[in-house]
């Protein structure tokens, strides 16, 4: 076992994660959730707490020595619009938000290696403890960026890290260059003409003309992106009317959209206006779509990935780390942090389970504090 993950304090790191798993706040709403951390973080003593960067987030900087480079670290924090269908006695108290992707671990493992930290001061140099809101809409990193995250709090590179299910437990899992999808989250609204399910000659069924969108948009990546390349069009919901005896008057379909170059995203939307504008007239209805905050491709620093891998060989041993690993067709708005500095985002696996954003999704807690100890050790390894 990695001698920092004996030194932690796992019991902590167990009530912060059960306390924010219990109460979950939605995606830049999340006031209650940062005001917890930023107390937590006040308790640890020698930090430099800011809050309200870009709505709720928070920076905390602890600064050991005479060293003149600056690492930053992020965790997120913000929940899911998913009814939760574990039975944990920690389970979500809020009915339809829970924090089914795991982002109260990732809160957690980083206040445990800031309280580490604190303690140890084993470092010569900044560390910046990025805590951020919106992350699953894509907003919040976007949002501290604009609020003069690095300028306000410079790093010379900056880290990230999210839990996978499905890899292997406790292993972790670095990839240099593109390792993650541009993201745009898209609103469908088609209207037609409501009315009685028996008499349907005296409607117009949006039902039917988005059922006819979904299926044409299916043919997009299929038929128009090259094989080499990899993007997928998920059409997530689709909501219309409350009983099977009336014609809706309405349809909303919401669309995740994933791309990995800018040629196929141009290409990928551009099919989904034109079909879903040709398709809504054909069946004499009328559409309206509304674009979300649009995603990036993650890149990460091939140097700054090689360093993070070697970094976490070192400490874990090199049958725990995988390098090159693998890259997934999810998104991260971590991508923007890292258009402005040279850094990497990791995956540390979770071993079985069901995959982050289904209703029955576990966050391992064991894997907490080996999270913990790889930000310790990134940040004695980049501040020595």
């Amino acid at each position: 076992m990695n001698a920092i993950v004996k030194q932690l304090d796992t019991e902590a790191m167990t009530e912060w994660f059960e306390h924010m798993h219990r109460h979950p706040e939605l995606s830049m709403q999340e006031e209650r959730t940062a005001a917890y951390i930023a107390e937590t973080l006040r308790r640890f003593g020698g930090y430099e707490v800011e809050t309200g960067i870009g709505k709720h987030g928070i920076v905390a900087t602890l600064k050991a020595g005479d060293g003149d480079r600056t690492i930053g670290l992020r965790a997120d924090f913000d929940a899911l619009p998913i009814q939760e269908e574990n039975d944990f006695p920690y389970k979500s108290t809020v009915d339809g938000v829970a924090h089914l992707c795991g982002h109260d671990g990732h809160t957690s493992m980083l206040l445990g290696a800031a309280k580490h930290l604190a303690e140890t001061k084993n470092f010569n140099g900044t560390v910046r403890l990025i805590f951020q809101p919106g992350e699953e809409t894509m907003e919040g990193g976007p949002a501290m960026i604009e609020d003069g995250l690095f300028e306000r709090f410079p790093v010379d590179a900056v880290f990230g890290m999210h839990n996978i299910p499905g890899l292997e437990e406790g292993k972790f899992y670095f990839h240099p260059g593109e390792m993650m999808s541009a993201v745009d989250n898209w609103e469908v609204e088609i209207v037609g003409k409501g009315g009685h399910g028996g008499i349907p000659e005296l409607t117009i069924d949006p039902v039917v003309a988005g059922s006819s969108v979904v299926m044409a948009i299916q043919s997009i990546v299929s038929r128009n992106v090259a094989p080499a390349n990899r993007a997928v069009v998920t059409i997530g919901a689709f909501l219309a009317g409350n009983a099977g005896n009336v014609v809706a008057g309405n349809a909303i379909l919401r669309f995740s959209i994933r791309t990995t170059t800018p040629e196929d995203r141009e290409m990928v939307l551009g099919n989904i206006r034109r079909i879903v504008d040709h398709q809504s007239q054909s069946f004499g209805c009328t559409s309206e779509i509304r674009e979300g905050v649009p995603g990036a491709v993650l890149v990460n620093d091939a140097g700054e990935t090689e360093r993070a891998a070697r970094i976490a060989q070192a400490a874990f041993g090199k049958d725990q780390v995988i390098y090159p690993g693998p890259s997934f067709l999810a998104s991260e708005d971590f991508a923007f942090m890292l258009q402005k500095k040279k850094g990497t985002y990791c995956f540390l696996g979770s071993g079985p389970g069901k995959m982050v954003h289904h209703p029955e999704y576990c966050f391992n807690q064991d894997i907490l504090p080996v999270g913990a100890a790889y930000w310790v050790a990134l940040t004695e390894g980049y501040l020595r």
